[in-house]
């Protein structure tokens, strides 16, 4: 999962394009990166790190133009190199940056095409690179000195044609304008806002709405299922449809887990999902065990504190804030090992005592995943003096991996694969556990935009809305994602192979 930004302006977007990284820095802590353009010529920065650590002034006084993109990352399986800090650029034709969020589920395919018959160098394994260099290729055959928007949409048409999987991009060709474009899914989120200036009209194109917001521009639309967005350097903005069949399922994890609350994604508010999701997990509770013995309701910050806060209304409970959230430490489900997992929890939340001593407990946590920092979690509030801990998901179990953008665990490390809810109970050492059922959690956030009539809920129900998705693919999968494979990968020293000449960190 990334974040992405793109800004044509009227003024300078170095600096607003780095605020607005800074406000998506939540989608990607590994490493951060900026193109600008200014009379045809790009200017980079890009190392691994947090926004704030990888520019400084003197980068930023280095980037030039009143147009540019930029990107956040974090990382995926064996992919931790800074050779994969985005943008990634390719000087034929035309120069192009591009920087892209998402998964592409043939990549191995479209890698091999690329070098047997596109003739073209990869110089990491990201399949961000793959698909800049697949556009890239369906530009190239226009064979025009010049590209105009309507030739930038029937490359990207060509995109949708090749590419599989989640994915939203966006990305600048010097003399040309900014692009932006969304899978015909819209698996991954992009939304598309302008500001109107005493210069003119700027535009911005982001993952998130926030993104917009913290720099005062509105909201014009999120991208459609295989839409794309072309906007001139001159300012002239333009839209089209090029998927032949598109199909609205979004990612629904993005409202349970990624998004912050504050955004609205496909005219869905991401807080008032939240607050659905409590609801509903309230109403099961009650249903289920109407006289529970629950002292407190307590969230694991941050992401679960929406939907904590609502359910212990609906129960009547009285809502405490029982962890303390160092927010410097990333997110665990992505770190790889479990002893590191299991350190990180204890440097990221430090429990207050008093708000558990004799107390019974309902943790409320937004999912679990690989079960490691719920069961941390669990015994530390034990330690803190709970008499019982109980644990409330405010999504479904997680039993199927997610091969759309999210790099969560192999099946085999999902704490739900093969177990059933007592059995993840004893395991997280909870005594009792609820997970929201999977059809309260569609209604949560479909009632926000009920115009959407599906939505990809494949690491709950193991139903892939792309079509594609075999057993042989999960099994490779599994290998790639597992402990064992990444400890493997970094005694090797897994890099890309070529030539990187970014700009290594000289801070």
């Amino acid at each position: 999962m990334c974040g992405i930004v793109g800004i044509v302006s009227n003024t300078p977007v170095n600096q607003e394009i780095y605020d607005a990284l800074t406000v998506l820095q939540h989608r990607g802590q590994d490493a951060a990166g900026i193109v600008t353009c200014q009379e045809g010529r790009l200017y980079q920065r890009k190392d691994n790190g947090l926004v704030k650590d990888v520019f400084r002034t003197r980068h930023m006084r280095d980037l030039h133009g009143n147009m540019g993109i930029g990107h956040v990352r974090y990382p995926t399986a064996g992919s931790s190199s800074g050779a994969e800090a985005q943008p990634f650029y390719v000087n034929s034709p035309y120069g192009i940056a591009m920087g892209h969020n998402g998964n592409l589920t043939n990549a191995d395919q479209l890698g091999k095409e690329l070098y047997e018959q596109d003739l073209r160098h990869l110089n990491t394994n990201s399949d961000s690179e793959v698909l800049l260099n697949v556009f890239a290729h369906e530009l190239m055959q226009q064979k025009k000195l010049f590209v105009d928007a309507e030739d930038i949409f029937s490359a990207i048409s060509r995109v949708h044609k090749r590419a599989r999987g989640g994915y939203a991009a966006v990305g600048v060709i010097p003399s040309v304008g900014m692009f932006g474009f969304r899978d015909p899914f819209a698996l991954r989120p992009i939304v598309v806002g302008q500001r109107q200036t005493s210069e003119g009209v700027d535009y911005m194109v982001a993952s998130e709405s926030v993104a917009l917001d913290a720099a005062g521009f509105e909201l014009l639309k999120d991208l459609e299922p295989g839409e794309a967005v072309v906007v001139s350097e001159s300012g002239n903005i333009q839209f089209k449809q090029c998927a032949d069949n598109p199909q609205y399922s979004p990612c629904i994890f993005e409202f349970v887990y990624f998004a912050r609350p504050d955004s609205m994604i496909d005219d869905i508010s991401v807080y008032k999902s939240r607050l659905r999701m409590g609801e509903k997990l309230a109403e099961q509770i009650l249903r289920d065990w109407p006289e529970n013995d629950i002292d407190v309701v307590m969230p694991i910050p941050d992401t679960s504190r929406t939907s904590a806060l609502q359910l212990a209304d609906m129960l009547g409970k009285p809502y405490r804030e029982g962890f303390i959230k160092n927010r410097y430490i990333g997110r665990t489900f992505i770190m790889p090992g479990q002893t590191l997992r299991k350190k990180s929890v204890r440097q990221k939340l430090n429990a207050v005592p008093l708000e558990f001593e004799g107390k019974n407990i309902l943790l409320v946590d937004d999912s679990i995943v690989r079960g490691t920092t719920s069961g941390e979690i669990v015994q530390m509030a034990r330690e803190a003096g709970a008499k019982k801990v109980y644990f409330a998901s405010a999504a479904p179990a997680v039993r199927y991996p997610y091969v759309y953008g999210i790099d969560m665990p192999s099946a085999t490390e999902l704490v739900a694969n093969g177990r059933d809810i007592e059995q993840i109970a004893e395991y997280i050492g909870a005594d009792r556990l609820f997970y929201q059922d999977l059809d309260d959690l569609i209604e949560a956030v479909w009632q926000g935009n009920k115009s959407i009539k599906e939505f990809d809920t494949s690491c709950f129900s193991g139903c892939y809305v792309t079509g594609d998705i075999t057993p042989e693919y999960l099994e490779s999968l599994d290998k790639n994602r597992n402990d064992s494979a990444q400890s493997a990968q970094k005694r090797v020293g897994r890099e890309p192979v070529g030539i990187y000449n970014g700009d290594a960190s000289d801070d």
